[in-house]
């Protein structure tokens, strides 16, 4: 597989992840960190920018929506939201709750700034770990 194929796989895959929509970014990553198809480097940050970029599209959504209602994890979110602002999208990378916190920092028109800069660090935490396991996974186990 040919390095841009496998960067711009990882990219759309992370993109797709962050928004509502399956990607299945982690095992794109891991296999592709096992194969050697790219640089683990390009490969975080190709993975960290798509996703970041689904995030900031779950924040516009947030944006345009007119008013939420009570649903399952909206109060968690919203309780972390209202006690750590921007920093709890932190947290954005998590399953299912990270989608809501993206959708309520939107909401509740959190400045862009320090919502982006949060999203992207949590983000990039999460690619930058799994491939530090998964290379030292490899190194192990050859």
């Amino acid at each position: 597989m040919s390095t841009m194929l496998a960067v711009t796989s990882l990219f759309g895959s992370s993109f797709l992840s962050a928004t509502l929509l399956p990607g299945n970014s982690e095992i794109l990553l891991i296999g592709l960190l096992s194969s050697g198809s790219a640089s683990p480097l390009l490969l975080v940050a190709a993975a960290s920018f798509g996703n970041t970029l689904g995030g900031i599209t779950n924040i516009i959504i947030g944006r345009l929506l007119p008013g939420l209602k009570p649903q399952r994890g909206l109060n968690t979110a919203m309780a972390w939201l209202n006690r750590f602002g921007p920093a709890a999208l932190l947290l954005s990378w998590l399953p299912v709750v990270g989608d809501v916190l993206c959708v309520l920092a939107g909401w509740l028109r959190m400045p862009w700034g320090p919502v982006v800069f949060f999203l992207c660090i949590g983000k990039t935490i999460r690619y930058a770990v799994l491939t530090v396991i998964t290379l030292q996974g490899i190194s192990w186990w050859s």
